[in-house]
């Protein structure tokens, strides 16, 4: 058994989550989540736990044991805390501001650069350089940095760049002098 699809997740209070076939619907105070997920796996609620199990032991079933759990959990832990992710723009006039629905960058481009922020997310610049994404649900929040540190992701020479607050940048020597 995968120690992660044993676990058992406690539903904290104010939380309501129904599992309905293969749809399981978290909702709670920032927002509701839904989930399908397969028929091999098992989803039960009970006591303000819910509990994860499979039907048999086929290689598809134990993958997706435990990652069914942890959707679940992220799912919880979404609708009532929420998940953040910090950027920072390194570089010689680097800007990211929010104006609106957008996200204007200044990255080196001849022309700023513009993003719309997806539904169900929230962005703020707390600096000149410096962005803040919010939401409740992980994959979107997760995936929209990942879009927006590519508009210029992290060089290794000088580190310049859009990346994640403590990522860390392998760097390259360059050239040396003869």
């Amino acid at each position: 058994m995968s120690r992660i699809g044993k676990r058992e997740l406690i539903i904290p209070e104010g939380v309501n989550v129904e599992v309905i076939d293969n749809k399981i619907t978290v909702k709670g105070p920032k927002g509701s989540l839904e989930l399908n997920f397969d028929k091999l796996i098992n989803v039960k609620v009970e006591d303000n736990k819910v509990l994860v199990t499979r039907s048999n032991n086929t290689k598809n079933a134990t993958a997706l044991h435990g990652t069914t759990n942890s959707h679940i959990k992220n799912m919880i832990d979404g609708v009532t805390v929420g998940f953040e992710k910090k950027l920072e723009a390194v570089g010689v006039g680097y800007k990211v501001a929010v104006k609106g629905n957008k996200i204007v960058i200044n990255a080196g481009y001849s022309h700023p650069v513009e993003i719309q922020i997806p539904e169900g997310l929230t962005a703020e610049a707390t600096s000149a350089t410096e962005l803040n994404i919010k939401g409740y649900d992980k994959q979107k929040v997760t995936e929209f940095a990942a879009n927006v540190r590519k508009i210029r992701e992290p060089e290794p020479y000088k580190g310049k760049g859009i990346r994640y607050k403590d990522e860390y940048i392998r760097r390259k020597e360059g050239k040396k002098a003869a």
